[in-house]
């Protein structure tokens, strides 16, 4: 990859003593640990670079695209989740219900080459790939919206059917409480836990590099990142890019321990 096809023996054994491919892959990690404490990540074979600038160029773009779809869902899903659940069985539960199972069911990579299809080749109304103004994005939030919308619209249903029929809210609703204020102040926020678990294991997800939806759109993130690398064997950049997704991971786990706490007083005591 790095090398002409016709490059002699003599070129490729020093191409590879120099980066220490030779070594055996317990001392080429033990220099990796070494290099980490020192904040070395290595570097790009590929682009030339510390490998830990090339990862912190894509990371931002990637957690831009995840920030903006985790909220698209998250508050589509209380709102819908929410009237699902006033009137259990009904015309508009029953509705959401379709939609949200077909929507976590529904395959990325299908519905993204579908939209290329159907948006760009068909009606010309959307740019095929690439990054840009805000028409290049409104495919690859939309993809990545979809599933988490619909795993979110059926826990957000469950939890507050759970938390319409308890007994703090037909206390409130006996005091003469407005229906609004029942729903959305006293039964919502006792209901938002188990959505605040699914929400951050959803977000996690796409943090993770949302692969195929950045490959797919030629999104240039830390996912589309990551598969090149992995493509082009350039090592010191999968490395770094799989140790500063987990760092962005380990963070939200820590935003929703604090949601926790925030949303329930219990916690905040323990």
């Amino acid at each position: 990859l790095y090398l002409p096809i016709d490059a002699p023996l003599e070129v490729r054994k020093e191409f590879s003593e120099k980066h220490g491919f030779n070594d055996p892959i317990y001392v080429q990690f033990g220099r990796f640990a070494a290099d980490l404490t020192k904040g070395d990540l290595g570097y790009s074979l590929r682009k030339q670079r510390p490998a830990i600038d090339v990862v912190l160029e894509a990371i931002p773009v990637t957690l831009s695209l995840a920030a903006v779809a985790m909220t698209i869902a998250l508050f589509g899903a209380i709102i819908i989740g929410s009237l699902a659940a006033y009137k259990p069985n009904g015309i508009f539960d029953r509705i959401s219900r379709v939609v949200s199972l077909t929507a976590a069911s529904a395959p990325d990579f299908w519905v993204a080459i579908t939209a290329i299809l159907v948006f760009s080749v068909s009606l010309r109304w959307l740019p095929t790939s690439g990054i840009g103004g805000f028409p290049y994005w409104i495919m690859p939030i939309g993809i990545l919206v979809i599933r988490p919308l619909g795993l979110l619209v059926q826990v957000v249903r469950g939890s507050m059917i759970t938390a319409l029929s308890s007994d703090f809210v037909k206390t409130a609703r006996a005091k003469g409480v407005k229906e609004k204020a029942v729903i959305f102040k006293h039964a919502l926020r006792n209901a938002l836990l188990p959505v605040i678990t699914v929400a951050g294991d959803q977000a996690a997800a796409i943090a993770n590099g949302a692969i195929i939806v950045e490959t797919i759109f030629g999104w240039p993130g830390i996912g589309k990142l990551m598969l090149d690398s992995i493509l082009q064997r350039d090592f010191a950049v999968v490395q770094a890019s799989i140790l500063i997704t987990a760092i962005v991971i380990l963070s939200i786990n820590i935003v929703i321990d604090i949601a926790y706490a925030a949303l329930d007083p219990r916690i905040r005591h323990k």
